[in-house]
């Protein structure tokens, strides 16, 4: 563990707190635009969320912001150190890297704070900033350390073959991945997901997440990408130009969001439309290794169109035997019916959620969409779901401190 906090820089970190408040999202644009000056440093990033509106900016703000106000409660923030950490793990983020953040979030401090940013306060967010890092640094050790000393582990970009294409609806297209050298692969978490470089285009490469939505084993892994008409075009290098052999670099299994080794209590799997993918990998996971699992399996899909793997999904719950299936339409289309084609019209709500499931003792997962999680989480909380039974994952980017 990296030493202590001196009682100066953190009374000068929280004493910062409303500088951050008003200037936060001013401070993490000019420390990308410092940052992005390093080529080797810029390709380390998904610059798809940089350019997402200004989400990353203003995650990253919020972070900085978070961790100033719980400087002297560091345990407040100990699932977000976490995420951080498989965050830096998939994009084969090392100790090097750090020092290139540190300067530029000293250097952003400096330019947008002027006067204000004394050679004391600078000094403190400098050690305040290389407290985290050490504490990051060594939980991404302890973790790569892990991942190598298991079956079929390694570290860093492995090249994985794509062995097989399966169309799953209009939208969504699962890809089949096998390692080129012919080895093993590491057994995931399931609801972990992979990172990989995708080169969109002769001079660019991105760097893009995707859950693995096959349940644990030693040969392949499954993504199930929907295919995204906008942005730099990841899913679409996968959906319409990868092919059978295409050759894909992959960093190992990371994310903190996974169902556990031995649940204890029954399970609810909450998914909006392409959000499906890790929900599935749990749910192969609970049929081959929980069979007295009280399992519901709930999914949102505008209609039968974009539905993916929901054939696959009703043969596990079929075979699993305590699994109820639900899905929800929210545009049906003029072929879909209530009853043939899915369970619902409409969308999922707390209500239905406390009619519908063991509300009171239930673990819940959910992935989807922003406007999903939105919905749910609060409705969750509001039916007297205590937080510490609701896990989540969403799309986009959240609260990296070295933000990817």
């Amino acid at each position: 563990m990296p030493k202590s906090l001196s009682p100066e820089t953190i009374q000068l970190v929280k004493a910062s707190v409303p500088a951050l408040t008003a200037h936060g999202t001013a401070i993490t644009m000019s420390m990308y635009a410092v940052l992005f000056r390093d080529d080797h440093i810029r390709e380390l990033f998904n610059h798809a969320n940089q350019g997402d509106g200004g989400s990353q900016v203003n995650a990253l703000a919020a972070a900085i912001l978070a961790y100033a106000q719980n400087i002297d409660n560091l345990g407040a923030l100990g699932s977000s150190v976490e995420r951080i950490a498989h965050k830096h793990i998939g994009y084969h983020i090392l100790p090097d890297h750090y020092p290139y953040v540190g300067r530029a979030l000293l250097a952003a401090i400096e330019d947008v704070l002027g006067s204000a940013a004394t050679p004391k306060l600078l000094k403190a967010w400098d050690e305040a900033y290389w407290f985290l890092a050490d504490i990051l640094k060594g939980r991404e050790t302890d973790l790569r350390d892990d991942l190598e000393s298991r079956s079929g582990g390694w570290n860093g970009w492995r090249d994985f073959i794509i062995d097989a294409k399966i169309q799953e609806s209009d939208v969504v297209t699962s890809f089949i991945l096998k390692p080129r050298d012919g080895g093993r692969v590491l057994r995931h978490k399931p609801g972990q997901y992979l990172t990989f470089r995708l080169p969109v285009e002769q001079d660019l490469e991105i760097k893009r997440n995707y859950s693995i939505s096959s349940g644990p084993n030693d040969d392949f892994y499954r993504i199930s990408v929907k295919r995204e008409a906008q942005g730099q075009g990841g899913s679409r290098y996968l959906h319409d130009t990868a092919a059978l052999g295409t050759v894909l670099k992959v960093t190992p299994p990371a994310g903190d969001f996974h169902l556990p080794e031995t649940p204890a209590a029954p399970v609810v799997l909450l998914s909006g439309g392409v959000g499906l993918t890790p929900m599935v990998s749990m749910l192969e996971t609970i049929a081959e290794e929980h069979p007295n699992l009280e399992t519901h399996f709930v999914h949102g899909a505008l209609n039968s169109s974009t539905h993916a793997m929901d054939r696959h999904v009703r043969k596990l719950a079929s075979a699993h035997g305590k699994t109820k299936i639900s899905s929800f339409y929210s545009a049906p289309g003029s072929d879909d019916a209530v009853g043939l084609s899915h369970d619902f019209n409409g969308y999922i709500t707390g209500d239905w959620l406390r009619n519908n499931t063991p509300i009171a003792e239930a673990e819940f997962y959910l992935c989807g969409p922003k406007p999903f999680l939105r919905s749910l989480v609060p409705a969750l909380a509001k039916e007297g779901v205590s937080s510490d039974r609701v896990h989540y994952e969403f799309f986009g980017p959240s609260d990296e401190l070295l933000a990817a």
